[in-house]
């Protein structure tokens, strides 16, 4: 049934066996030496029986195999048999002289990976990309000619690109490295008889180390002696509860799994509760963390059948796509491909120059060549995308997302899968009891609790057994005890006074009863209110103070003892005490556990245990962890309290407890926003699937009217999965919505079999064996609270408030980003050749900067028709014209279209599509449109200059015009005409980049009516230009800047090869009306045929 299905998980429903050893030790002020010296011989003592053959053997080195793996094999020796082979003793420990030398041998306690930053990597980071690349050869060419002025400028575009990024990845890097400060740096350890307190990366193999509550544990360690001793391992293990040790276990087979190795412990897990020693049986890069390290560290197990000329193949062709930037994210992959084709056209474009001038190739030639070929080529484009990215990090960390690398940012948008852990992901990672049921029939039901330690948020409600006479705990000053029925009481009672758990609100000169009086007459939860203990008795004494019946306010009203305490035990599952008054004849005996495991204990007939299990089925099929509650008073005699038979027989039912972990207040929210933006969330969790269902519901990742059939695919437990072959599961219609008891490996296959299906996902994870997952995912999310070390070294970003809220933030984001390269690469690429553009599939941002780029191939490619009198093509735009373009005017535009707002609807869209790219038939359809446009009207402006005025016209069989001769090069009497020509097509190419920059803010919508469920009216249009104020002002001093680069003396004919203007303004302006014109036609004509997906959008609603 389902309470034994539950009960297969060890639960840690029962606190530690005294409170003395427990939590509270926290709060101590540090003991000297000499007391922990004393507490360490005292506990052995409390555990010697059980190793009385172990305590003080001698080191012999004889035994010592220096080729024995015995410390894989730590779980199997007796603890004697360990102390000889490591060469230590269980007292005294490791000498300090041994110690060292063992330091000196083995290397320091440090797990590879995360020891600090390099920049070398992270400048490599930088230049492997092809674009960079392309610039790169760019400049040698132009230093070649010895055109210092061009290669100047591109090498300073290469310096901003590396730096711009280099800074930005070095500083998500040093945040990384400050989570990585929150690790235990320091441990207890025994060397020469004292206990000291050491680095932890100083710890060696033999050493032996002191544990106590609270602590990570510094490596592998078997353990020698332990009080009541639980960790938690699930950043090793992916087990969500804490695990009991048991020293004084020897396990008969080496291959029993980590899990359920009870007699060791396992380095980055917590001490939960209780004390204990333990011997190091591996460090640094030979624990199990490290061991997971090193496999992420490791190349794919795929080349291990390869022959080494294949390997070295292999490597040499991995070598080079990470040099070109053919291995990265899809972005990352399409910019680097389309520089690849870039710099293949640019090569064709110089070609075609070179054979119109049949081969005779001279300096003007070969510089036209280059001049054509740095046209095509976006100079500015890492750079803006550097720092938009880096503007996109920057609201990321504001919404608690790092990311560590840049390539994340624009991956994380076009994800279509996210794959989620549930326990403090989806839920808040603490337990809380969310309904009480009595023997009575009454039932208690706590809502609306926001901090599941504070005992004065949310109320609680109590319902009598036919519901009707519900009354509710309110919080306004009434104390709520009065109104609580005597079973209550008993019920409070049990479940305070059989608890080890602390709860406060940091004010330590407080009482219980002062705490909780405080909590009650306010409505503002108290910011401070901590705990220490389990999860599960937390949960209990935080509910037992709702109503002033703390376990304190209980003792000190009450002057109740502590007679006895029978501990939580993984094999009898119930924990039980015994208190009673001081010179009272009668005790009190209060016991909590297992429902299947208290049921047999009670003094009750078959039919209210069989009602007690049944409402226990209701509860748990709630995805709640049921506890029952008992109890008996019966006459003090010693048997009761020395005898666990005698204390745990013949109770009484007092009710059950129906705890579990609630999920964020935000999270249902957000799945509902993954949903209506076509993103699948799926839970992968290693809760049982109760839980797991029970949550899923609640946040709404399954559906509440979802049928029997559908629930079999949707819900599905890890062992079941993991049984399928790679067919079946590609054979399921659609992979399941929940996992549970998901184990690492089950947690890749989910992300293998995603990849076949062709989805793009994220992955969450915390423990170290979630780090194969996360590498393996598209975009791996660590936990920056509870997150391993390893984990964060694996992760793309880290959520720093562990919150599944702040994925859907950083997922809206990228989506945010990725609107605005479409809109800043708008901007740039008007005027392609479809099929060039179709196939390199590149997204909008590039678009902005490459309608310039294309405009002017368009431009200089028909300019080589253009003869002067000497026979050579005449230059329509200058080198540096060009770059001027491509850098200061375009550069600065495209950086303000990085920064646009999102739009509403840009969480109501589903995913890009990846295989297609995100550059869109619409959009590569807009770019020829506005290229074409942008294309035709410089040429327009250039001829109508250059031919149009002067003692020459068109001659018929002829366009020698007014061209003159040798202008290329430089100014003389002939070039007037050409020099003012190419000042009106540069000024005309600056202002239809100008105006591009406020047309591409949206695909459709008009400019002049861009936001009219905010702006109406014909001045709709200034509100909209204002309403991204750097776009607004980095269009404002593009205006201004064309003008001193048109007339400043000896800069506009020397520099840029152009002379000053003035009735050509009439062109200028006359081109740019024409121009926003013809955009206008074309968007009211994308609307009035329903063309493109914003206007499918906007039409759906």
């Amino acid at each position: 049934m389902g309470i034994e299905d539950q009960a297969t998980v060890e639960e840690p429903t029962e606190p530690p066996l005294c409170g003395q050893t427990n939590a509270p030790n926290k709060h101590l002020p540090a003991a000297t030496k000499q007391e922990d010296r004393r507490q360490h011989h005292r506990l052995q003592s409390d555990t010697s029986r059980s190793l009385v053959d172990n305590r003080h053997p001698k080191p012999n080195p004889d035994l010592v195999n220096p080729d024995d793996e015995w410390t894989a094999r730590a779980h199997i020796l007796q603890v004697a048999q360990l102390a000889e082979r490591a060469r230590t003793d269980l007292e005294d420990g490791l000498a300090q002289a041994e110690a060292a030398r063992r330091l000196e041998q083995d290397g320091p306690n440090k797990v590879e990976g995360a020891q600090g930053l390099s920049v070398w990597k992270i400048f490599m980071r930088q230049i492997s990309n092809s674009l960079t690349i392309v610039l790169l050869i760019t400049m040698v060419l132009s230093f070649a000619i010895d055109d210092y002025i061009e290669g100047g400028v591109i090498c300073a575009v290469i310096v901003l690109n590396i730096v711009v990024g280099l800074i930005q990845d070095y500083r998500a890097e040093q945040t990384i490295m400050s989570l990585y400060a929150l690790s235990a740096p320091t441990c207890k350890v025994i060397r020469d008889g004292q206990l000291d307190t050491i680095k932890a990366e100083e710890l060696v193999v033999g050493d032996l180390v002191s544990l106590n509550v609270g602590d990570i544990v510094p490596a592998d360690l078997r353990l020698v002696n332990g009080l009541n001793l639980s960790t938690d391992e699930a950043l090793l293990t992916g087990e969500s509860l804490p695990v009991s040790k048991h020293p004084e276990r020897t396990l008969d087979r080496a291959d029993v799994p980590l899990g359920d190795r009870n007699n060791m412990v396992y380095s980055a897990s917590t001490v939960t509760r209780g004390r204990g020693t333990g011997i190091v049986t591996a460090t640094a890069m030979a624990t199990e963390v490290g061991k997971i390290a090193q496999l992420l560290r490791s190349t794919s197990g795929k080349s291990s059948d390869q022959t080494p000329l294949g390997l070295l193949f292999s490597r040499l062709k991995q070598a080079v796509k990470s040099i070109l930037g053919l291995d990265g994210t899809p972005l990352q992959t399409k910019l680097s491909k389309f520089a690849l084709l870039l710099f293949g056209l640019a090569i064709l474009l110089a070609v075609i120059v070179f054979s119109v001038s049949k081969w005779d190739i001279d300096d003007e030639v070969l510089i036209y060549g280059i001049c054509v070929g740095v046209a095509v080529i976006p100079e500015s484009l890492i750079a803006v995308l550097t720092i938009t990215m880096a503007v996109g990090t920057k609201a990321m960390a504001s919404g608690n997302v790092i990311v560590r690398k840049l390539s994340a940012l624009e991956a994380v948008g076009g994800v279509t899968n996210i794959c989620s852990d549930k326990t403090g992901t989806l839920t808040q990672g603490k337990m809380i009891t969310r309904k009480v049921w009595l023997r009575d029939g009454s039932l208690a039901v706590v809502e609306g609790s926001t901090n599941p330690v504070d005992p004065g948020s949310g109320s609680v409600v109590w319902a009598s057994k036919d519901r009707n006479d519900e009354k509710k705990a309110s919080m306004d000053g009434i104390h709520p005890k009065a109104a609580l029925s005597s079973l209550a009481e008993s019920f409070l009672h049990c479940i305070s006074l059989c608890n080890n758990a602390t709860v406060s609100d940091g004010k330590p000169s407080a009482s219980d009863l002062d705490l909780v009086e405080t909590s009650t007459t306010s409505t503002v939860p108290t910011p401070e209110w901590t705990a220490v203990g389990e999860p599960t008795e937390i949960a209990l004494e935080v509910f037992a103070m709702r109503f002033n019946m703390g376990k304190q306010a209980v003792t000190i009203s009450e002057g109740t003892r502590l007679l006895a305490e029978f501990p939580f035990d993984s094999s009898c599952k119930r924990m039980s005490v015994v208190y009673g008054k001081p010179g009272a004849s009668a005790a009190t005996v209060f016991t909590k556990g297992a429902v299947e495991v208290v049921l047999p204990l009670l003094d009750a007939s078959e039919a209210d245990k069989a009602m007690c299990a049944a409402q226990a089925e209701v509860l748990a099929a709630e995805g709640l962890r049921v506890l029952c509650i008992a109890s008996k008073t019966v006459p003090l005699t010693q048997t009761l309290t020395e005898k666990r038979e005698a204390a745990e027989s013949k109770l009484t039912l007092l009710g059950l407890a129906g705890l579990y972990d609630p999920p964020r207040i935000e999270t249902a929210d957000a799945v509902r926003k993954c949903q209506r933006a076509g993103i699948q969330v799926h839970m992968l969790t290693g809760d049982h699937i109760k839980t797991a269902t029970a949550i899923a519901h609640e946040v709404g990742i399954l559906n509440r009217d979802m049928s029997t059939a559908e629930a079999a695919v949707a819900i599905m437990p890890a062992s079941a999965f993991d049984i399928l072959s790679d067919a079946d599961i590609d054979s399921m219609e659609r992979l399941p919505l929940v996992i549970a008891r998901c184990s690492p490996s089950t947690k890749v296959r989910v992300v293998e079999a995603m990849h076949r299906r062709g989805a793009f996902c994220v992955m969450t994870g915390d423990g170290v064996n979630d780090s194969p997952a996360l590498k393996k995912s598209d975009v791996g999310i660590a936990m920056g609270l509870g997150g391993s070390d390893v984990a964060k070294e694996a992760a793309d970003m880290v959520l720093t408030d562990d919150n599944f809220a702040s994925i859907v933030k950083a997922v809206e984001e990228g989506r945010r980003l990725f609107d605005n390269i479409q809109k800043v690469s708008e901007h740039a690429v008007n005027g392609s050749i479809y099929q060039f553009i179709a196939n390199t599939n590149i997204p909008q941002f590039l678009l902005h900067l490459l309608v310039s780029n294309i405009a002017q191939v368009v431009l200089l490619l028909i300019g080589l028709a253009f003869k002067d009198t000497e026979n050579d093509s005449a230059f329509p735009l200058s080198p540096l014209e060009i770059l001027w373009v491509n850098l200061i005017t375009s550069s600065f535009l495209a950086l303000g279209l990085g920064l646009e707002e999102a739009q509403p609807d840009i969480m109501l869209r589903p995913p890009h599509d990846l295989r297609v790219g995100v550059f869109t038939r619409e959009i590569i359809m807009d770019k020829m449109a506005y290229g074409f446009f942008m294309g035709a009207l410089c040429l327009a402006s250039f001829t109508s200059v250059a031919y149009g005025v002067g003692p020459r016209s068109f001659r018929s069989g002829s366009l020698a015009g007014n061209l003159g001769g040798g202008c290329n090069s430089g100014w003389n009497g002939s070039c007037d005409a050409v020099f003012r020509a190419r000042a009106t097509t540069y000024a005309t190419l600056s202002f239809l980049l100008l105006a591009t920059a406020w047309e591409v803010k949206h695909l459709t919508r008009s400019l002049f009516n861009m936001h009219p469920e905010i702006y109406k009216g014909p001045f709709s249009v200034f509100r909209t230009v204002w309403r991204n104020r750097f776009l607004f002002w980095a269009v404002a001093a593009g205006f201004v800047i064309t003008f001193p680069v048109v007339y400043l003396p000896v800069v506009n004919r020397a520099v840029f090869k152009h002379e000053s203007i003035t009735w050509e303004w009439g062109v200028v302006v006359g081109c740019l009306v024409v121009y926003i014109a013809l955009i206008e036609i074309w968007k009211a004509g994308k609307r009035r045929f329903g063309v493109g997906r914003v206007a499918k959008v906007e039409a759906d609603v």
